[in-house]
């Protein structure tokens, strides 16, 4: 039996502050799971907080997913605290992005070593524990731009494409030992995430910051969607309907995808010129 369905669960979730991993511990919480909350931004040692409305103390880590060092803090306060784990989720990560001409290695660099190696390391360092215990879920938030792959966003789209190759590698190859992973791909919609946006092309970072706003999906719709999508045993969960409707597009009517997505490259290549 999968741990969706033994009840009471042991969940790590990155980035937990705000945005979608916020909507997360909250929807874990409320589902009545055991949930350790992390982010950069939070105390270097576990704390408890005030206890909520129904007396349950709110557990909070600080984990910065590009340290190895925080990494192995977090698996010793999961097994000092739990013994094990049932749900990793690696949601922390951040907004980037640029015409391939003007984004920078650096750039690159730097969302490359959050979005994606903060993910490797998270499995990674939790691996052998699931394995031991031959059961867990693996959680990692990707994007539709893992999917479907527009263009200005070179660096984000490989990244977030890169997440989801290595979640259906590591759901294959974990297999055997009970555990599955499942790669999270949604569209835009409403967080904060733009606030971490970097980069060299204000153009991009506007457009992005556009849809970001307008986008009628909020965090909660998210999360509600990834755990019924845990729940209904998706290795790929895509949460909302512009994400599916771009996925059936590029899959379905591949020539009117690329069309679009060229008529995007030349609006782009417009406002350009015009700036």
């Amino acid at each position: 039996m999968t741990p969706e369905h033994t009840g009471r669960r042991r969940v790590l979730v990155t980035g937990a502050a705000s945005g979608l991993g916020a909507a997360l511990t909250a929807a874990f919480r409320a589902r009545g799971d055991d949930v350790l909350a992390t982010d950069i931004g939070w105390p270097e040692v576990p704390k408890a907080d005030a206890g909520t409305d129904d007396g349950e103390v709110e557990d909070r880590l600080r984990l910065d997913v590009t340290s190895d060092a925080d990494w192995d803090a977090a698996l010793a306060a999961v097994e000092e605290r739990w013994g094990g784990l049932d749900v990793l989720v690696n949601n922390a990560g951040v907004a980037g992005g640029g015409r391939i001409d003007v984004c920078t290695l650096d750039e690159w660099r730097w969302i490359t070593e959050i979005n994606l190696f903060g993910v490797v390391r998270g499995v990674r360092t939790f691996t052998p524990l699931l394995k031991r215990q031959g059961s867990g879920h693996i959680v990692n938030v990707a994007s539709l731009a893992g999917l479907v792959h527009p263009p200005g966003m070179a660096s984000y789209n490989a990244v977030k494409a890169a997440v989801v190759a290595l979640s259906e590698t590591v759901g294959h190859e974990l297999a055997p030992f009970g555990v599955r992973c499942s790669a999270v791909c949604p569209s835009y919609f409403r967080t904060n995430l733009t606030a971490s946006m970097r980069g060299s092309d204000p153009d991009v970072a506007a457009k992005i910051g556009a849809m970001v706003e307008e986008s009628p999906i909020t965090a909660g719709d998210v999360a509600a969607a990834v755990l019924a999508g845990m729940e209904a045993g998706e290795d790929v969960i895509v949460p909302d309907d512009p994400a599916r409707f771009a996925v059936a597009m590029k899959r379905d009517h591949r020539d009117a995808y690329d069309a679009e997505m060229r008529r995007t490259a030349t609006r782009m290549k417009e406002r350009a010129e015009q700036s």
